[in-house]
Parts: structure tokens; C-alpha cells; sequence
């Protein structure tokens, strides 16, 4: 627990320091960059979420349903997992919640770097233009992974559109990264050492330090595919003597850290949640954070259980599957730490803990089922069908997206000073956890039978199965829109928020809600730990 004054006017909170859309445009708050990136990083969701429910009616019956054609099916296709992968999961929490609340957390008036913070946003939002430019260019239908020869091949120009803008939303990835990590080693309050900082900041600091050595690999392999497709330089593709398992080694080397950029930031938010609704210290503090570290590193030499069909040797494809189970231990180091903070814990079911509840879920299912994936017999088997479609949409969206919609709820009194309706939260939470296995759980099912995945049409023995997958995506789609409707009448009709709601023990709750321009009108003085409830 730390000290600090939390008097504070209106005026001087940072939502009406400055007035104007060119403030909030040429801001170096962090706040407020955050909040920015929340606002395009929902608009993305809610474009992504709508080719999801696209692809989900194209396959409600065997045959064409509302598409005309399977290239169209496969464009859509490719939109949904770009966007989602690119423009939502990977930057939604380190931007949003990392930017908000990371020099809160740490008694810092701001990040490291403010200006290089702002112009990440803008080479976000350049990327993402770029990308959604391919739409006009005859759009791509290559999958979001751009597999090689299959996306060089290609006639249409809207696969170099697709591929520079993730390679630009790469670069705002890297700096952000870069801003998080020296942030986090200079700017701490007085008397808040590494093992005194809360769990969310040491799981996105594991998270920056992927970003920053991961990303640049994932760049220069974009950059050589484009420069292949324009250029005829033979690098991936065999008619030009490439080879293509390359561009997969130097893809998945990127891509699978970029699993865990998606995923540690949201064990960091489960961890404030569960300590704060239980109402007591969590349990194995130091285990939790350098678990994270543990997750980092060992997501560096994973990524070739992606390629056990690829021709690789035995003895490759053995490493990777023992190496693939060693992720396995720390992972389970948090859900255990976890459920033991809950245990003979005042656990309180507001929203944001269902939500929690509801990661440990959905995220132990994806992990179980990796470990399948992760053995060489079973794999070959599951490769390419619904069963690793159902195995990743647990993991990213039952893991990430539940927690993100989490942090949201928990943190929006301190974000905007209003509260919202905890029965609406609560009755979103029911209708997208439900949606949520209704819609994947048969999936695990459809690929045991053999049902390959990114097909537009499929045999009329997968009908049933899939009927029951669509309806479950509307489920979700609902519970989504009630979530929506929950901020919303918080943000026009929310009563005022006191700045501790839910007697959290962490340095953003001594802020005002919302916080002042600066967080603190005095700095913080670090004494104990942030989960020490006395």
C-alpha cells in the first residue's frame, strides 16, 4: 500500500485538462493515448466480430448459403483473422490497459518516452489503414498466416496492402514494447521494487520483451515476401528456387511468442481481479511474476510443433513436442496460484470476477488441448482440421477476449468516473460464456471426425454440428452487444465513481476516478507490497 493525496477539481482530471479533438489528437497523456486506442481497437473488434458471424452463416448449411463463391468466403476469411489477430488481440491490452495504467501502477506521471507513445498510435492507425486499403485492391484470400507460394502466387495486389500493414503495426508493436520496458525499470515510485510491482505490469513487461524481440523477425519476413511478390526475388517460393517451409520456420519463430503477447497481458488483469475479489493476498506473489519471465523465454523455442508435417527431422519434431509441454508448468503455476488466493477467500461474483472465473475456464480447455496438439501422433492427425480452429479460439478469445471485457468492467470506473450496471455486465457475461462453448466445443468434435478447417463447404455428415457452432456465435454476438450497451449507459447515466469501488490494494485506486492530468498531486511512497489487504 503506498500514500499519496487524491484531492483533486474536475477540471484537472485528464478527460477535461484540455478540450478539443486536436488535444486529444496531438496528446502525450497516456491516459488518453490509451483511451484512443481503445476506441480503434473496439471499432476493429466490432469489424472483425462481424465477418466472424459472416463465415459462421456461410457454414450453417453444407453448399453455398449467403456467399456466392469460395474465394469470397476465403477473402472474409482472411479479414476476420487478420483483424482480429493484428488490430485487436495483440495491441488490445498492452495498448489500452498498459498505456493507462502501467505509470499508475508504478507512481510515474507518464511513460518513459510520451511523444513516442503518441506516434505509436499513428503508426498503428497507418498500418491498419493500409491493411483495410487491400480490401480496394482485390482483397486477399491467402488466411492471415500469408502462407507462401500459395500468397505470391496471386494475381491480386491486396495481399502487399495486408502484408506492409501488418508490417507497419508491427513497428508501433516494437515501440511500445521498447517504451514499457524502460518505463518500468526507471520510473518506479519511491521504495517500489521489481517485487513489489503489481502482477498486470510484470506480465506485460514479459509481454514488451517478446514484442521488442519478436516482432522484428515477423518484419523482415513480410518485407521479404513483399519484396518477392514485386520484385521476383526467389526467397520462399520453389519456381524461383525458395523455399516455403522457410518463410513457416521464420513465421511461426514470430507467431507463436505472439501467442503469449495476446495472453500475458490477460493473466496479468485475471491476477487483479482474482486478488481483489477474493479480498486477500495472492497467493505465491513471486511465482506468479516470474512465471511470466518463464512463459517469455520458453515461447522462443516452441514454434516448431506449427510444422510437425512439414518434413522436419524426427528428432526436430520430438524437441519441439517436449519443449511445447515444458510451457505447460508455468502456466499452471498461475492457475493453481490462482485458485488458491480464491480458496477461504471473500470471493465476490461481480462481473468482472465471473469474467475472471470464466478465463481459467475456457483458458485450462485451450491449454489442455494444446498438449494434444503437442504430441507428434495426435497432431498429425488434428493438423489442419476444426480441432486446432477450437483449440486456438479457446486460448485467444475464451482467454484473452474474456479477460480484456474483464479489465474493462474493472477498470471503468477509474477510466471514465461513472459507474455502470453490474446486472447488465453480469447478464453479458452469461450469454458470452455460454455462446462461447456452444460455438467452439463442437469444433473439437468436428475435426476428431476429420472436418479440415478454412473450407467453404464441407459434407452433410458436419451439418448438425455446425448448426449448433453458428447459433452459439450469435449467443456471443448478444452477450457482446449487452456489454456494449452496459459502458454505454454507464458512460451517458453512470453515478459517479468513488476512487476505490471494489477496495482494490493497487496505486491506480489511490488516483481520483477519473485520475488527475498528472495521476498523483503528490508522488506515491511505496511501503508494502499491492496485494496486502490489512
Amino acid at each position: 500500500m503506498a500514500h499519496a493525496s487524491t484531492e483533486t477539481h474536475t477540471s484537472h482530471d485528464y478527460l477535461h485538462h484540455q478540450k478539443g479533438l486536436w488535444s486529444w489528437l496531438t496528446t502525450v497523456d497516456h491516459k488518453r493515448i490509451g483511451i484512443m486506442y481503445m476506441i480503434v481497437v473496439l471499432a476493429f473488434f466490432l469489424l472483425g466480430g462481424i465477418f466472424a458471424l459472416l463465415i459462421r452463416m456461410e457454414l450453417f448449411t453444407a453448399g453455398p448459403t449467403i456467399m456466392k463463391d469460395s474465394h469470397l468466403y476465403n477473402k472474409i476469411m482472411t479479414f476476420h483473422g487478420a483483424i482480429m489477430v493484428f488490430m485487436v488481440i495483440i495491441p488490445g491490452i498492452p495498448s489500452i490497459f498498459g498505456n493507462f495504467f502501467i505509470p499508475i501502477m508504478l507512481g510515474a506521471k507518464d511513460v518513459a518516452f510520451p511523444r513516442l507513445n503518441l506516434a505509436t498510435w499513428y503508426i498503428f492507425m497507418a498500418g491498419a489503414i493500409i491493411a483495410l486499403c487491400s480490401l480496394f485492391f482485390g482483397g486477399a484470400d491467402t488466411g492471415w498466416t500469408f502462407y507462401t507460394p500459395y500468397s505470391i502466387s496471386k494475381p491480386e495486389s491486396g495481399v502487399i496492402f495486408l502484408v506492409l500493414g501488418a508490417f507497419t503495426m508491427g513497428m508501433s508493436s516494437i515501440l511500445t514494447g521498447l517504451n514499457f520496458i524502460v518505463t518500468v525499470h526507471k520510473l518506479r515510485a519511491p521504495g517500489q521494487t521489481m517485487n513489489r510491482i503489481p502482477l498486470f505490469v510484470w506480465a506485460t513487461y514479459a509481454t514488451a520483451i517478446i514484442q521488442v524481440l519478436a516482432t522484428p523477425v515477423l518484419g523482415i519476413t513480410l518485407l521479404l515476401l513483399v519484396a518477392e511478390k514485386t520484385l521476383g526475388v526467389g526467397i520462399f517460393d520453389p519456381k524461383l528456387g525458395g523455399d516455403p517451409v522457410l518463410f513457416q520456420h521464420f513465421f511461426w519463430f514470430y507467431s507463436h511468442p505472439a501467442v503469449y503477447i495476446m495472453v500475458l497481458p490477460a493473466m496479468g488483469i485475471i491476477s487483479e481481479l482474482i486478488a481483489t475479489y477474493s479480498k486477500k493476498t495472492i497467493f505465491g506473489y513471486t511465482a506468479i511474476a516470474y512465471s511470466s519471465l518463464a512463459i517469455a523465454a520458453v515461447s522462443f523455442l516452441v514454434w516448431g510443433h506449427h510444422m510437425f508435417v512439414s518434413g522436419q527431422s524426427e528428432f526436430a519434431g520430438i524437441a519441439f513436442s517436449l519443449i511445447t509441454m515444458l510451457v505447460g508448468v508455468p502456466t499452471a503455476i498461475k492457475l493453481f496460484n490462482w485458485i488458491a488466493t480464491m480458496y477461504m477467500g471473500s470471493v465476490k461474483l461481480d462481473a468482472p470476477m465471473l469474467f475472471a472465473i470464466g478465463f481459467m475456464f475456457l483458458f485450462t480447455i485451450g491449454g489442455l488441448t494444446g498438449v494434444w496438439l503437442a504430441t507428434l501422433g495426435m497432431d498429425v492427425h488434428f493438423h489442419d482440421t476444426y480441432f486446432v480452429v477450437a483449440h486456438f479460439h479457446y486460448v485467444m478469445v475464451g482467454g484473452t477476449l474474456m479477460a480484456f471485457t474483464g479489465g474493462i468492467f474493472y477498470w471503468f470506473p477509474k477510466m471514465f468516473g461513472k459507474m455502470y450496471s453490474d446486472s447488465l455486465a453480469r447478464f453479458s457475461w452469461v450469454f458470452i460464456f455460454t455462446g462461447f462453448n456452444v460455438t467452439f466445443f463442437p469444433q473439437f468434435i468436428l475435426g476428431a471426425m476429420g472436418m479440415p478447417r478454412r473450407y467453404y463447404d464441407y459434407l452433410p455428415q458436419y451439418e448438425s454440428l455446425n448448426q449448433i457452432s453458428t447459433v452459439g456465435s450469435w449467443l456471443i454476438g448478444i452477450g457482446f452487444i449487452i456489454a456494449l450497451i452496459a459502458i454505454i449507459q454507464g458512460l451517458l447515466k453512470g453515478e459517479k465513481a468513488p476512487n476505490n469501488p471494489w477496495g482494490g490494494t493497487t496505486l491506480e485506486w489511490l488516483a481520483t476516478s477519473p485520475p488527475h492530468h498528472e495521476n498523483f498531486e503528490k508522488t506515491p511512497v511505496v511501503s508494502v507490497g499491492p496485494y496486502e489487504y490489512r
